[in-house]
């Protein structure tokens, strides 16, 4: 079996090959660019292609052929390229906008495992349990252990209201774990925002869509009566997988007022790009601390890397998933397109975040808990209906005092509360002692 599933990859990559030099022969007039070797390739290719068209059990489509080909070919690449058939290509452009169906889940693929990079809040995924790091090595009947990125997410999405089963290694376990999970509509709130307390607010960035920077904008002034100054912010981008490089450059933008933000770097020169904030705009006259974990990445890691190193914020949390690579989507005729791998990004500093993560100021697991504190003791006492730490505050509650409750049992919520006001009374003495 395993033979002739090696045999089936060489095929397409063969295949791929060769559809890709027929493309570059396309656009390139000049045949030489395609290097004498590209040409024993292609009659490897048209020998291989012929024999599969002749001598194969079924009669297959020559477009599926062609589909499985550069399927294969840009698998082998990393986990993060591949084609996006029509329907793909629908599915990335509606899930940009915070719509789409399936379990809610973020998936790669981890040293050759199909990993979870985070579930996204209130959806069937997390409310299943499904959690950062765990390995899905079953769908259904099916293994997963020589399943593509694409086919996976493909078994996993279905009509709403069916179900699917995946089996799930998770560190700490020694048997699988079994999740029967039911297909919805996914819906993501991609910004929410709270007063913990008078002048120090919470902003809670769920998935980095089309208009994340200004909803996050909008948020933070409805939470700001005039006149009102903020003491102090926590920014939660816990179980955050990502999404758009130009809203991690617009929220990290709205906290700094000059300096780099991120830049990346291909082998194209057009791939080598640098994103700095300016001045309008700014809120910068106030102590951040941002909330991080596993399943932190990509994007959120952006924005944590950029405030971490212009020291505009305090990280706090467990090491972020380390998703570095930045994919560009390239339309192919209208229809279908390619997700390829086309550089790689790095923080103000110079960091490279892929595989590594980001590594917090303050290490502090979720279970952890807060430090001494009368205040933050006093409002766990009167809350004992708090639900566990993972669950939205504001879906079970109702009301918006019984949420700020639940955000403040929240351990890492707490310790990063506790950190502003302790930045706030120190500033107010520093003025104090500066004034006399």
């Amino acid at each position: 079996m395993k033979l002739c599933n090696r045999k089936r990859r060489v095929v397409g990559a063969f295949f791929a090959l060769g559809w890709v030099l027929f493309l570059a022969g396309l656009l390139v007039p000049r045949v030489s660019a395609v290097g004498p070797g590209g040409y024993q390739s292609l009659e490897t290719f048209a020998n291989i292609l012929a024999i599969v068209q002749r001598n194969y059990v079924k009669e297959v489509a020559t477009e599926k052929l062609v589909d499985g080909a550069i399927e294969g070919m840009l698998a082998s690449l990393d986990p993060h390229s591949g084609y996006l058939t029509e329907d793909a290509y629908r599915e990335l452009q509606t899930e940009t906008e915070g719509r789409f169906g399936g379990l809610g889940i973020e998936i790669t693929v981890r040293n050759g495992v199909l990993t979870v990079i985070s579930p996204i809040e209130d959806t069937p995924a997390a409310r299943a349990g499904v959690q950062p790091g765990d390995q899905i090595v079953g769908i259904d009947d099916q293994s997963t252990e020589e399943l593509g990125l694409s086919d996976a997410v493909k078994q996993l999405r279905g009509p709403r209201g069916s179900s699917v089963t995946i089996s799930v290694r998770r560190k700490g376990h020694e048997k699988l774990l079994k999740f029967t999970i039911v297909r919805d509509v996914i819906e993501i709130s991609s910004v929410r925002a709270y007063v913990l307390e008078e002048g120090f607010l919470y902003a809670r960035i769920a998935q980095f869509q089309d208009r994340t920077s200004e909803n996050l904008k909008a948020a933070l002034a409805k939470n700001q009566p005039d006149g009102e100054a903020v003491k102090g912010l926590v920014l939660d981008l816990r179980n955050n997988p990502g999404g758009l490089l130009s809203q991690a450059v617009g929220v990290s933008d709205l906290f700094l007022d000059s300096g780099l933000i991120v830049y990346t770097d291909g082998r194209l020169t057009q791939q080598k790009q640098k994103f700095s904030a300016g001045r309008e705009n700014s809120r910068t006259g106030f102590p951040m601390v941002v909330l991080v974990n596993g399943g932190s990445a990509s994007a959120s890691e952006i924005v944590a890397g950029a405030l971490q190193d212009h020291k505009r914020a305090l990280v706090l949390g467990t090491q972020t998933f380390g998703k570095g690579s930045v994919q560009t989507i390239l339309p192919l005729d209208g229809r279908s397109a390619l997700r390829l791998t086309t550089a790689e990004y790095f923080t103000p500093n110079g960091r490279s975040i892929h595989e590594t993560g980001i590594r917090p100021d303050i290490v502090m697991d979720r279970s952890a808990p807060p430090p001494p504190s009368g205040a933050l003791e006093e409002t766990q006492a009167k809350s004992p209906e708090a639900g566990p730490a993972s669950e939205d505050p504001g879906k079970r509650s109702g009301d918006l005092d019984s949420m700020v409750r639940r955000l403040k049992s929240d351990p890492q919520v707490g310790r990063a509360l506790e950190l502003l006001k302790g930045w706030e009374m120190f500033r107010g003495l520093a003025g104090s002692d500066k004034a006399t």
